[in-house]
């Protein structure tokens, strides 16, 4: 059984209305599929965390490698693409693009072996998962406050147990935000702050000390990803949990980050961190230094599909009666093609998600939606 073909599918729509992180805007909603196909006929999908265009370059780049291997080597093909472009890629577009390409070998490695991904992983200790609602962005002509609030009431209406908002557009804003989101959904109702790393440290401890009051579960990516010392000044000045790392990749880019405490949970992103080839070594780190894992979750169904499988094989903490479940971040935002890409979409159900469990993936992707949300302009 051999690769006999890679294709990249690039997802677009253009947002009536666009709205922003504090480090990031967004008018249009972009994503990146894979496609790997065998001789046999056989086809993996894998999506890949960040620019649809640059990512797909670079899987385009190290598809030459992929021809005529063996797709089950999953292990072999991921040491052989990451050391081709190591010199110059040890982590950013070189690791994400090498992440949709090992998602979608695992899904053909289970598809060969009519096995649901995370059974190969070790075994599904769950079959579905509480979720969390991501959003609160700020929204063009809005007033945020007002926005926010009824938002994450609509939230807590549909089902959801949890919600993580934007911050990090200032202090006295974020504090009306967050004060306002808590009178919305209640005392039971967990509550994250995302600050995109918009704050300096200052900013970040005086956030997280004021802040405290309403009950925050997890103050995440306070500052920059590169300044590892201020996280660790920012966890150490402030009783808020630190959370942080969809923008590290590797084992080699959550080594420093685990070992010296800077955060109190880890948060890679499969689709970003390396796949599960990699995450696998990741959550075995996380482990060992005693430190949570909640995996980033932000992408269509693939992506979706992944973490649950992900999820379904996280090990439970065997000294607990009650072990602290993974939770999976679900995406709120306006996005046309997230769940079009599949033929059974994923949803949440007062909160819940189940966990495919049929081989691989366990989703099958539509095809008549790559085609229609393919780009109509140039992005």
């Amino acid at each position: 059984m051999r690769i006999a073909d890679v294709h990249t599918h690039f997802l677009d729509h253009r947002l009536d209305v666009p709205f922003e992180s504090a480090s990031m805007r967004f008018d249009r909603r972009t994503h990146l599929l894979v496609e790997i196909v065998c001789e046999d006929g056989t086809v993996g999908w894998g999506e890949c965390l960040g620019p649809a265009g640059p990512n797909a370059a670079v899987v385009q780049a190290y598809a030459s490698r992929l021809i005529g291997a063996n797709p089950l080597e999953t292990e072999k093909i991921w040491a052989t693409l990451y050391n081709a472009l190591r010199d110059q890629g040890q982590r950013g577009l070189t690791v994400t693009a090498l992440s949709g390409i090992d998602v979608a070998l695992w899904d053909i490695k289970g598809k060969v072996l009519g096995q649901p991904i995370s059974v190969l992983l070790g075994g599904r200790f769950r079959e579905s998962v509480r979720a969390y609602a991501t959003g609160s962005f700020r929204r063009d002509g809005v007033d945020r406050v007002a926005d926010n609030a009824e938002e994450a009431a609509g939230h807590r209406k549909a089902g959801f147990h949890a919600l993580k908002i934007k911050i990090g557009f200032g202090v006295p804003e974020d504090l009306r935000v967050i004060e306002a989101v808590r009178d919305a959904i209640g005392p039971e109702m967990r509550l994250m702050i995302d600050g995109n790393h918009g704050y300096d440290p200052l900013e970040a401890i005086e956030l997280g000390n004021r802040a405290a009051k309403y009950d925050i579960d997890w103050f995440e990516e306070p500052v920059v990803p590169e300044h590892l010392a201020a996280y660790r000044e920012v966890k150490a000045r402030q009783p808020i949990p630190v959370a942080g790392g969809e923008t590290w990749h590797t084992r080699w880019g959550f080594r420093e980050p685990l070992e010296t405490r800077a955060i109190d949970i880890a948060q890679p992103d499969l689709c970003g961190c390396g796949g599960f080839t990699e995450m696998r070594r990741i959550a075995d780190m996380a482990a060992l230094h005693g430190v949570r894992l909640v995996p980033h979750v932000w992408g269509t169904a693939v992506q979706i599909a992944a973490s649950l499988q992900w999820m379904a094989a996280m090990v439970p903490n065997p000294v607990r009666r009650d072990p602290i479940e993974p939770i999976l971040e679900f995406d709120r935002t306006h996005n046309p093609f997230r769940q079009a890409v599949v033929t059974t979409p994923i949803e949440q159900e007062n909160g819940v998600v189940t966990i495919p469990d049929g081989p691989g993936l366990g989703i099958e992707v539509n095809r008549d939606a790559l085609t229609e949300f393919a780009p109509k302009e140039a992005p």
